[in-house]
């Protein structure tokens, strides 16, 4: 079984869904189908159940091929990936999730982590808003930039990157656009929103669950992505607090900042798998610890 045939499969197992495993692979759905048919000829069993016209079903076979290549299929692109590196004189690589926006305001302590350390490669990712600390526990992401508080216990919190005072987001036609400021209070007279699967101390922290007065500050459905949550914001169905980095980054005409001068700054520090814990971990933190806490 070839690599790319692997991955069809593997891709396929996830999706269950032929037309998705096409888009995702960037391969034709006749392609999908001829490799999935020739693998099921050289087994001799069907490996999906096709029965149901818009989802497939993996067959007791198929979930059997798909636990044994998993880690085949992933310990063969790591060795791929490593003589990639190796070739460019990359002994390592750590990946660094981000959660602030700013990636640009923290070239600082990338470039001195280069320079300084030439022969690992420093790879920058967006961490998503759905249970973040997931990519840490899983390996997918070495390092997260995460507000404080962090109380994990299988976490370790390093060094503090930014301090960031708040601000508020809502649509220019919106009844506090108008305003200079947001008290902390008024906050409780609209709704916002809320990510999943993330531990109530550390929503709290982002957002208080009460106003100072005790008033409740009302969540709606949760969001997945920030395309989701800007996009309730201009529609006016939320108000959505936030760093105040982001001003620089999402100059947008429906939109409007408001500071809220109460409301106390966010604190972003590195954090990461007390296990995992590495040369290259430490090596970053040294590097942010080095070059201090910069100011939103």
């Amino acid at each position: 079984m070839e690599i790319r045939d692997i991955e069809i499969f593997l891709t396929l197992a996830e999706e269950l869904h032929f037309g998705r495993t096409a888009t995702r692979l960037h391969v034709s759905q006749a392609r999908v189908s001829q490799a999935i048919s020739q693998q099921e000829r050289r087994i001799g069993s069907p490996l999906f159940d096709r029965s149901n016209r818009r989802q497939v079903r993996l067959t007791p076979v198929g979930r059997q091929l798909r636990d044994d290549l998993r880690p085949v299929y992933s310990g063969l692109q790591q060795s791929l990936e490593r003589a990639r590196m190796a070739s460019r004189g990359i002994t390592a690589r750590l990946c660094v999730g981000m959660l602030p926006f700013n990636v640009h305001d923290f070239h600082p302590y990338w470039q001195a982590f280069r320079a300084r350390h030439p022969q690992w490669e420093l790879q920058l990712r967006r961490a998503p808003f759905i249970d973040p600390f997931a990519r840490l526990r899983d390996g997918e992401m070495d390092v997260l930039i995460a507000w404080l508080p962090v109380e994990e216990p299988d976490l370790t919190v390093g060094p503090s990157l930014l301090t960031d005072r708040r601000v508020l987001a809502v649509s220019g036609a919106h009844e506090l656009a108008g305003r200079s400021s947001i008290p902390l209070e008024a906050l409780g007279d609209f709704q916002h929103a809320i990510a999943t699967d993330m531990p109530d101390y550390w929503v709290d922290s982002y957002l208080p669950f009460h106003t100072p007065r005790g008033q409740t500050i009302e969540r709606i459905a949760p969001i997945t992505d920030t395309d989701e949550l800007i996009d309730l914001v201009s529609t006016g169905e939320i108000v959505h607090t936030f760093p105040a980095h982001v001003t620089r980054y999402w100059s947008m005409p429906h939109l409007r900042w408001r500071p809220i001068p109460d409301m106390p700054p966010l604190t972003y520090a590195l954090v990461w798998q007390t296990d995992t814990e590495n040369d290259l971990v430490r090596a970053l933190a040294q590097t942010v610890h080095d070059l201090g806490v910069t100011t939103g």
